[in-house]
Order: C-alpha cells, then sequence, then structure tokens
C-alpha cells in the first residue's frame, strides 16, 4: 500500500513576520522556511502506519520553488521513501495545488493521501477538500486518530460539539490535525540518509 503525503515550504513558525515595504507582500527574504507544522504531522502519521507494516512507500509530494527540495529532504528524514517536487515559480493558489495533486494521484495511484489540514501562511484549508473533491474520492479533514484495516480507514475527528467517526473506503484523502500526533525530533544520521534517498523534480506541464 502506497501512501502519498503533500508539504508546503512555508516561514517557519518562531520566526516574526514582516511585510514588504512597498505593500505587496510578505518579506521572506533571508527568512527561516520550513516545513508547514500540519504537514509535518501528516508525514509522521504516513511513517508510523509504514513502521506498523499497513504501509509499504510513502512518497512526500511538494509544489514550488528549487528551495523546496529542503523541504522535501526533512519529510525523507522523517522516514518518506522518496520525494517528488513539481516545480514552479509562479504563486500556486489552492485549486492549482489541488490540480497538480490530482494528476500526481492519478500517475502514482496511492491508497492513501494525506496532507495538513492547512498552511500557516495563507490559512486556506482548502486544498484537501479541493483534491478530494476533483479526484473523486473520500476525504475526512481535521483527522485527531487514524486507523487503516482491511482496505478501510477509520478516523476520529473533532467537530464542534466534540469528536465524531468516520469509515472510509480506499483510496481516501485525511487531512491532520495537531492532536493526531506528536513529529518525531530528526536525527543527524537519518538527515544524512535523506540526502541518498530519491527526490524527482518534475514541471506542471508534465503533469
Amino acid at each position: 500500500m502506497k501512501v502519498l503525503v503533500a508539504v508546503k515550504r512555508v516561514v517557519d513558525y518562531n520566526v516574526k513576520v514582516r511585510v514588504k515595504s512597498d505593500g505587496t507582500g510578505v518579506d521572506i527574504a533571508n527568512v527561516k522556511m520550513s516545513m508547514n507544522p500540519f504537514d509535518e504531522i501528516a508525514v509522521e502519521e504516513a511513517v508510523r502506519l509504514k513502521e506498523a507494516g499497513v504501509v509499504s512507500e510513502v512518497v512526500a509530494v511538494s509544489c514550488g520553488i528549487a528551495q523546496t527540495q529542503e523541504t522535501l529532504r526533512t519529510a525523507l528524514a522523517i522516514g518518506a521513501d522518496r520525494a517528488v517536487l513539481i516545480e514552479s515559480s509562479t504563486e500556486l493558489q489552492p485549486l492549482a495545488v489541488a490540480k497538480l495533486l490530482k494528476a500526481l494521484v492519478e500517475k502514482e495511484q496511492p491508497s492513501l493521501v494525506i496532507l495538513g489540514k492547512q498552511a500557516i501562511d495563507d490559512d486556506s484549508n482548502q486544498t484537501g477538500q479541493m483534491l478530494a473533491a476533483l479526484a473523486g474520492l473520500p476525504q475526512a479533514t481535521f483527522a485527531s486518530k487514524v486507523v487503516v484495516a482491511d482496505g478501510k480507514a477509520t478516523v476520529s475527528r473533532e467537530v464542534d460539539g466534540g469528536a465524531e467517526t468516520l469509515s472510509l473506503k480506499l483510496p481516501a484523502v485525511i487531512t491532520t490535525d495537531l492532536r493526531l500526533n506528536e513529529p518525531r525530533y530528526v536525527t543527524l544520521p537519518n538527515i544524512m540518509k535523506a540526502k541518498k534517498k530519491p527526490l524527482e523534480t518534475i514541471k506542471p506541464e508534465d503533469l
């Protein structure tokens, strides 16, 4: 069983964000960038499923500029097996990302797609839902617990009135919430191993 995990490169959550002097956007020159925290939880969950013997391969994917490779290397260091960068220099909105991910899902045919519920830069909380709709897959958002067995995913999710449990037939799309897990600390040996793992770069037009 293959899992596809989407990750995004964002300004590190410890950094105080500044607006550009001309007011056109956020100043990211010389600013520390890192993986979106919700996506880190998604990668951790996929790796835990692999360690439990449920999943055979974890593929990390990201859309963005060439420097996004660093973020994918972090995903590989956490435990993903290989990575795919859809390289684009234009700023991608959630719908564009969802369309690119849909094309990649059709190519890779994963049994499960895991994304963070939202990115901390734009806070859109849309990509997972749009991907599920475009690909015609069942979805469970804001997952606080995931159990995969017998071709199904049982997802506990937090709702306003408490908790809700959904049963999804695989393939499916899941977005992660904060309480799903605590991502592991990436060790130096794993960072070194990540440098040897395959990282493929493709262009949007290839999809």
